[in-house]
Parts: C-alpha cells; sequence; structure tokens
C-alpha cells in the first residue's frame, strides 16, 4: 500500500527543472494510468510480487454477474495470453462468471477449435485447426469487460496494489525523484515510475512529449452480436471482402460476435439499416456461411488505424498496450500483444526491485523497450500487409493471393508453423508467459 508523503510540489511539463520538489500525496513504487485488460494484468503482476503499486481507472466498472447479457466487444485470447491470465490468478473467474445472490456461475468463454478464411474474390482458402497442432484450442473468445473484471476482481485481494476506480486523472506532475499525478477528486500520488496503459489516445504520452507514427485506414469496424441459423462450431470465420475483412468469432452463448471492416460510407450505411436490412445485407457478406441472420444486437462502429509509439519509455515513463501500438483487428492480436507488454515489463521492474536498483531510471526501462518494440513492429507490419494484400482489386494480386491461401492450405508444416506463430509460440517469452 502507498505511504503518504507531505512534501511541497510545483506541477510541471517534463521540461522543467530537475530542482522541482518531489510529488506529494500517497507515494508508489508503480503508478499504472488505465485500468483496462492490459494495465490491470501489469498491475496485479507488480502487486503479486510486493511493489506498492497504484491503479487508475477512469471508468467505473462494476464487477460482472452471471445472467448480463453478453457484448459485443471481445478478444480472441491466444495460448500464450491464457498462460499469463491463469498465472495471475485471473482465469477461474473469466472461466465462470460469478452468479447473483449465490447462484450458480456461468462459463463466459468459448474456446475456439477451428478457424477457416476464404477470399470473396476467388476460390482461395485455408483453414485451421488446434488437432493438426497439437493442441486442445486455437484459442478463446472472451468479452473484454469479463476479462477486465476478473482482473480488477483480482487486484482487489492483492494487499500491496491500491485501486482507484471511476476517477480521471487530471494532470501530471514531475518532481526531483518521482512523479505525480492528481486526480479528479482532489487527491495527488506519486510514484518512481507511471506506466501509459490509457489506451491510443494516451494523456500520458502526450504529457511525456513521446510522438507516434501512423496512418488511418479510413475504415470503421461494425460490431454486434448476431444469431444465425446453424451453430457455430466452435469456429472462428472471416472472409476477407474488398473493402475490408469480415469476422464471426464464436460465442459462449452460441451466437457470433462479428467485427465488420468496411468504408466509412459503408459503416454509416450499415450503422442507419433497420434490423431486417442489416441481417440481410450481413448475410450477403458473409456469403450466409451459417444460414441466415436470425438475430441482431445493437451495433457500434470506431475507426480502424495503425499507430505506433517512437519511444515506449522516458525517464520515469514507460507505455504498454494501445497506448504503445495499435494494429489492424484482422488477425486479433491487439491485446495478446499488450499482455506480453505487461509480462515483460513487469519481469523488468521486479527484478530491479528485488535487486534495489531504480526501477524508473532509464537504462533499465530500455531493456523493456528493447524487448517489445520488434516484436510489435513485425507485428503491425504483418497486419499492415495482410490488408493491403487482401484488399487490392487487381488481377494479378487476385490471383496470388488465392494461389497462396491455396498452397499454404494444402501445405501441412507451413500452415502449422503459421498457426503456432499466431498461438504465440516460436518466440522468446518473459517469464509470466513460460511455460511450466
Amino acid at each position: 500500500m502507498g505511504n503518504t508523503a507531505a512534501s511541497p510540489v510545483s506541477t510541471a511539463s517534463p521540461a522543467s527543472t530537475a530542482a522541482a520538489a518531489a510529488a506529494p500525496g500517497t507515494v508508489y513504487d508503480v503508478i499504472v494510468v488505465g485500468g483496462g485488460m492490459v494495465g490491470s494484468a501489469l498491475a496485479c503482476a507488480l502487486g503479486e510480487h510486493g511493489l506498492d503499486v497504484a491503479l487508475i481507472e477512469a471508468e467505473p466498472v462494476p464487477p460482472l454477474m452471471a445472467g448480463e447479457p453478453a457484448a459485443a466487444r471481445v478478444s480472441a485470447i491466444s495460448a500464450v495470453s491464457q498462460r499469463i491470465l491463469a498465472r495471475l490468478g485471473a482465469w477461474p473467474a473469466i472461466e465462470q462468471l460469478p452468479g447473483a445472490g449465490g447462484g450458480a456461475p456461468e462459463p463466459r468463454v468459448c474456446a475456439y477449435t477451428d478457424m477457416e478464411v476464404w477470399d470473396a474474390s476467388g476460390p482461395g482458402l485455408i483453414h485451421f485447426d488446434a488437432a493438426g497442432i497439437g493442441e486442445p484450442a486455437l484459442g478463446w473468445i472472451i468479452e473484454n469487460r469479463v476479462i477486465q473484471s476478473a482482473l480488477l476482481a483480482r487486484a482487489a485481494t492483492i494487499d500491496a496494489l491500491d485501486v482507484y476506480p471511476g476517477v480521471a486523472v487530471t494532470g501530471f506532475e514531475e518532481g526531483r525523484n518521482a512523479l505525480g499525478v492528481r486526480l479528479a477528486d482532489g487527491r495527488r500520488l506519486s510514484a518512481r515510475l507511471l506506466v501509459g496503459a490509457d489506451g491510443a489516445q494516451s494523456p500520458l504520452r502526450a504529457w511525456a512529449g513521446i510522438d507516434t507514427m501512423g496512418w488511418g485506414y479510413e475504415q470503421q469496424a461494425v460490431v454486434c452480436r448476431v444469431r444465425c441459423e446453424q451453430p457455430h462450431h466452435d469456429t472462428c470465420w472471416q472472409r476477407f471482402l474488398p473493402g475490408g475483412p469480415l469476422a464471426f468469432l464464436p460465442m459462449y452463448d452460441g451466437s457470433c460476435s462479428i467485427v465488420w471492416s468496411c468504408s466509412r460510407a459503408q459503416a454509416r450505411q450499415v450503422l442507419a439499416l433497420d434490423d431486417a436490412g442489416f441481417a440481410h445485407a450481413l448475410g450477403e457478406a458473409f456469403s450466409h456461411r451459417l444460414g441466415p441472420v436470425l438475430w441482431s444486437g445493437p451495433r457500434a462502429a470506431f475507426p480502424l488505424r495503425l499507430q505506433h509509439a517512437q519511444h515506449y519509455v522516458q525517464p520515469r515513463v514507460a507505455l504498454v498496450g494501445d497506448a504503445a501500438h495499435v494494429v489492424h483487428p484482422l488477425a486479433g492480436q491487439g491485446v495478446n500483444l499488450g499482455l506480453l507488454d505487461a509480462a515483460a515489463l513487469a519481469e523488468l521492474l521486479i527484478e530491479r526491485h528485488g535487486a534495489g536498483q531504480d526501477i524508473g531510471a532509464i537504462a533499465g526501462l530500455r531493456r523493456y523497450e528493447r524487448a517489445r518494440k520488434g516484436d510489435n513492429l513485425l507485428m503491425q507490419a504483418a497486419m499492415d500487409g495482410f490488408k493491403r494484400l487482401f484488399g487490392s482489386p487487381l488481377a494479378p494480386v487476385v490471383f496470388a493471393r488465392n494461389a497462396g491461401l491455396l498452397a499454404t492450405n494444402a501445405l501441412g508444416p507451413l500452415k502449422h508453423l503459421f498457426a503456432r506463430r499466431a498461438l504465440g509460440f516460436g518466440r522468446e517469452l518473459p517469464a509470466l508467459a513460460r511455460p511450466g
């Protein structure tokens, strides 16, 4: 738990003089700004190992109970990410939501065993299955809020971790040996390290003066839940359309969560349709692979872009998850990359804290940046390349990609290599993500 300090402070930008007094208020080793899936995972990992941690989440996150309607925003969790969540003690609560008033718990996870991807412009198709690579599942489709709720519930049991829910950060302060935050309710906190897990528009990243590079895709992803005439067979389905990929992701209750990447104009049209019109348009776009769409829930849309921070670290500042990198969602890798960020940064900070070293020193933090930046850039480049490859209408490109899909599907070893890479295997992993 944090300690109280009564030192006076000044409010300053990172360019202020080093003569500023130490930041005031309650003092921690680490303050994590952003209590989403990645920030909560990092806070739990650090708190479990005895670092004093504050986790600040601007949005109230009420605990979820069995019987609540499923949400459309989901993540495809890889085997490596599942291992991280299990090591943090959050997986049991993710698998089974507690029942209200002592009622029966409810499964909220769908393990998918197969994946089928095909091109709307030709015969190209590739099918992955878990049995082919000797794994029980290719991954798990889980509502984002279920993962976040389970991690926050776990955080509440860790003595060294203080959670500040439903309160926004209104400013940052620089001190001599610490950085501070001001909260909307007037409280002030400080720490030797601030971690930005506060999303693609990260205020902490902006305050630290860390620039980003990237571009918008002039696309939006339309998301909602649907029910089809035929069962999803625990399979992730993805059709590459000229305007962008359309994914049907299997849900625990037999429904599917759809992610339809399309132009902004098409997204506006899709959102404006009545339920019957939307069901027809969606079924046509999906070539009625699971029969007619019988029901659809509320629709929402969010813009798609590629974004990467030029630096992941500054003195006493580190970025994780979407604050550091944003990828196209066509392969569902965003949260998996973020959880690996959290695991890598946690490993470094736990090691340095145990050795009595300054966890906010830039020399140490650069080890985290080196460990994660290359892997994240490689995944971003791959997703951007796939998006452009499958979005091209040029006849030679259409022919080549369809031939490539068919050839890869026929070559078992190559296909299995791709599948294992998508699961998170075949790379150097931080301690929290390793087997055993």
